[in-house]
């Protein structure tokens, strides 16, 4: 069993019940699950054109959702992070000394044999076991 369980979701595809019920089977009823978002901000040459107020009201916004999102979700904590996906949530885990991260996959195509998906970067740099879902 793990004690302490991310679980890296995208907003766009709302909580994951799959996810979720893995990561409670997975860590029983002692477990910490944190649902992890990163918001991925406007990268330097699209937020010249781009007023502050609008970037940051969009990141309030991202991180008002995923609060809503879990109100009602008993032991999830929810959490935001900024910067490069796969990138913020391997560092975010070996911050709290997470056991296992729970993400989804989807199915790949021709790009992310060259560039590889998020969940093919986090199984690669993860400090802990990666639980890939389709």
């Amino acid at each position: 069993m793990y004690d302490k369980i991310i679980l890296a979701l995208s907003l766009e595809h709302g909580i994951g019940a799959q996810a979720l019920e893995t990561a409670r089977r997975l860590g029983g009823d002692s477990a910490e699950i944190i649902a992890v978002h990163v918001y991925e901000p406007p990268n330097a040459s699209v937020s010249a054109y781009l007023d502050d107020d609008l970037v940051q009201k969009a990141y309030e916004n991202a991180k008002q959702t995923l609060t809503t999102r879990f109100d009602d979700v008993a032991n999830v904590k929810p959490v935001i992070l900024k910067g490069h996906s796969s990138r913020m949530i391997t560092q975010y885990a070996t911050e709290i000394g997470a056991d296992a991260i729970i993400v989804g996959s989807h199915k790949p195509g021709l790009a992310d044999y060259f560039l590889g998906t998020t969940a093919a970067r986090i199984v690669r740099h993860a400090p802990c076991a990666v639980i890939v879902l389709r």
